[in-house]
């Protein structure tokens, strides 16, 4: 029996060598003080040194691991030699080419049949992949987050839009049926003072207050226009027009305003051919009309009221500069509102329609007007308008 178990113990022995030997993962035996006793050739799978390469190693396996992780794995080593066991600690090793690769670690002690200490065992597995898939769901995490954070903000937006647009709705039925009201007492209004105006002569003493009775009258019904053009306007069918002669019409209409203001109007086109569109030039004239009255009366006397015409990515950019005092923080919010005005005080500032009728008729086109202001040095105010829209039916 004896001579039986004796012969095998080395086939035996021989076998646990070459099971170990081909084991997959990177293992080492260490003796109790912490020397390298054996490591099978995984490691040079792994790192690109041999086994008796490690073996001459003083302080293995520190020269073939990534400097920023050199204190970590002495401290494993002084624990393991502690008797302590720990599994799957991550760290990064440096192959003979310089190139790194995540590994993780697992110890635990050994014993012979009496109890003796032998020392410790390590296992060390490249987890690259492992990491490399940990990494792609971290950045498709993010990304899924980043996701949700703007469909959340596209959606708190679409939300406010939502609710401004009910704003204008209503408040665009109680203009069109205070308009409605006034209109027709206006009416009455104007044919009485025509027949009063008739009856009065040049050399009457009262004969000036002629004119301002009916600058004043002309006043109320642009404002009566504004408040039905707020809501139930009739839509316009889009016809083609140079801009730029769109734009002269407009500025030859408010000349006669800007000289009141003691303003200059200047117009710029980068374009060196004429900008055709195809759009309902009376709602274009009117969103112009409107942006351009704004920088006048936004401007001091001796400043220049720039128009710049320019032509990005297929839409057409029309861009009104005024020189005044720009818009606040906490006014800009609200300056395409309904009835709002930074200019209630003033003579002739009207009811605060004109910015949101103008961006009313520009959304209805697919463009839209853009606000650029520096508080203290003036404000831009850019229409972009789409280059054509199709025709429309009648409503």
């Amino acid at each position: 029996m004896s001579s039986t178990t004796d012969s095998e113990n080395p086939l035996q022995a021989a076998s646990f060598r070459t099971v170990a030997d081909c084991t997959y993962d990177w293992e080492s035996w260490h003796a109790p003080d912490g020397r390298l006793l054996w490591v099978n050739p995984a490691v040079e799978r792994i790192t690109g040194y041999s086994p008796s390469e490690c073996l001459q190693m003083a302080d293995y396996p520190l020269p073939m691991t990534a400097p920023e992780h050199r204190d970590r794995i002495s401290g494993i080593l002084q624990e393991a030699k502690a008797g302590t066991t720990q599994n799957d600690v991550e760290f990064q090793v440096v192959d003979r080419n310089g190139g790194k690769h995540w590994v993780a670690v697992s110890w635990q002690p050994m014993y012979d049949q009496t109890g003796r200490h032998l020392g410790f065992r390590t296992s060390i597995r490249d987890i690259s992949e492992r990491r490399s898939l940990r990494d792609q769901l971290r950045l498709h995490a993010e990304h899924l987050e980043q996701l949700v954070q703007e469909r959340t903000a596209r959606i708190a937006q679409l939300e406010q839009h939502r609710r401004q647009m009910e704003k204008h709705a209503a408040m665009g039925q109680l203009a069109a049926g205070v308009a409605h009201e006034i209109n027709n007492p206006l009416a009455g209004i104007r044919n009485a003072f025509e027949l009063i105006r008739s009856g009065i002569s040049p050399d009457h003493e009262h004969f000036e207050l002629i004119g301002l009775i009916d600058r004043e009258i002309d006043r109320i019904s642009s404002i009566v226009h504004q408040m039905y053009q707020l809501y139930g306007r009739s839509r316009q069918q889009p016809q083609t027009f140079a801009v730029e002669q769109t734009i002269a019409d407009v500025v030859t209409l408010l000349e006669r305003t800007a000289r009141q203001h003691q303003v200059s109007l200047n117009v710029e086109s980068a374009n060196s051919e004429r900008t055709n569109v195809l759009l309902p030039e009376g709602e274009v004239k009117q969103i112009l009309y409107n942006l351009i009255l704004n920088a006048i009366q936004a401007s001091p006397a001796g400043e220049v009221v720039s128009i710049r015409i320019r032509i990005v990515s297929g839409e057409v950019h029309v861009t009104v500069s005024d020189q005044g005092q720009g818009i606040s923080a906490d006014v800009l919010p609200q300056i395409f509102d309904p009835f709002f005005s930074t200019r209630v005080s003033s003579h002739g500032a009207g009811m605060g329609l004109g910015l949101s009728v103008s961006r009313n008729l520009i959304e209805s086109m697919g463009g839209s007007i853009v606000v650029e202001t520096n508080p203290g040095s003036g404000s831009h105010f850019t229409a972009i308008f789409p280059e054509r829209i199709e025709f429309r039916a009648d409503e």
